[in-house]
């Protein structure tokens, strides 16, 4: 009988103290990201109660008398036989109100760290999910000018063609005067250069025949040094100088000679080779232009 009563004192118990682990429990499992209703739902709580025994305010302890004195009519009529079954509920019993009291508190903040863990983890996993949906509306709406800045970048491009065409259109003149001018340039540094030689030449010339004249003509060589002597004297008239007239006179037989020699093959001559190194210079540099045998400027088809 006694073992019957303290079997449902310890059931009740159980039961009781499990009621009010829930009580406990349950607000601790709640997650921030579940829905306004379900959150409302769970934070209706249940009625408070009024503890003792069944919810009625008595004391505990009254289920001791009263469960001994419902067990003694139970056993002795046989209502209730005691056998291995109910050992084996009282020893389970006593093993979960062992585990309630003793180890309850290390499950409880076993499972409430697990909770806090989960918890942490869906806080951070939605933070970063915000965080990238934040990003993606930065980026939509620095894109609402997108359509404007394409228009604008049109009405560049457009203006950029109209400079290149005006640009195109100026710039085959410009080529053509700079190719002109450097084919004028060689033209000239050309004639330049056969002037100079020729020149250069024709004195060379005239210095060697005055010389062969003075050489072999002593009265001259004489003449000459005389009026160079006055000359350095100062004393007296000074008549023509025999040197000056030598080379007077070798210029005039000089030119006079070429006028009846002259057939126009030496011009000729060079002007081909002018010619030559114009064109060579025109299609090296992808000229404009051509130079034909005459010497005059042919455009290129």
């Amino acid at each position: 009988m006694l073992r019957v009563a303290t079997s449902a004192i310890a059931k009740r118990a159980v039961l009781n103290s499990s009621r009010e682990a829930r009580a406990c429990v349950g607000p601790h499992l709640s997650f921030h990201a579940s829905t306004r209703q379900n959150e409302e739902a769970k934070a209706v709580e249940p009625a408070p109660s009024k503890g003792g025994l069944l919810g009625t305010g008595v004391s505990e302890w009254f289920a001791l008398p009263i469960g001994i004195t419902a067990a003694i009519p139970l056993i002795q009529y046989e209502w209730y036989v005691i056998n291995e079954e109910t050992q084996l509920m009282a020893v389970f019993m006593a093993f979960c109100v062992t585990l309630y009291t003793q180890g309850g508190d290390a499950i409880y903040k076993m499972l409430d760290q697990s909770a806090q863990n989960i918890l942490k983890e869906h806080t951070e996993v939605e933070a970063k999910v915000i965080e990238a949906l934040e990003q993606k509306l930065e980026a939509l709406q620095a894109n609402q000018n997108m359509v404007q800045d394409f228009e604008e970048i049109n009405t560049m491009r457009v203006g950029a063609y109209a400079n290149l065409n005006a640009a195109g259109a100026i710039k085959p003149k410009h080529d053509f005067k700079v190719q002109v001018e450097k084919a004028l340039t060689m033209i000239a540094a050309e004639e330049a250069s056969v002037a100079e030689k020729a020149k250069v030449a024709l004195m060379e010339e005239a210095t060697a025949g005055v010389t062969s004249l003075f050489s072999s003509d002593k009265a001259l060589k004489k003449a000459a040094l005389d009026t160079a002597i006055k000359q350095i004297e100062g004393s007296g008239k000074v008549g023509a100088d025999p040197l000056h007239t030598a080379f007077v006179n070798f210029f005039k037989n000089k030119s006079t000679a070429l006028k009846k020699t002259d057939d126009g093959s030496e011009e000729k001559a060079q002007r081909e080779a002018l010619i030559a190194k114009l064109n060579g210079v025109a299609k090296s540099e992808e000229f404009f232009f051509r130079f034909d045998a005459a010497g005059t400027p042919k455009m290129n088809v």
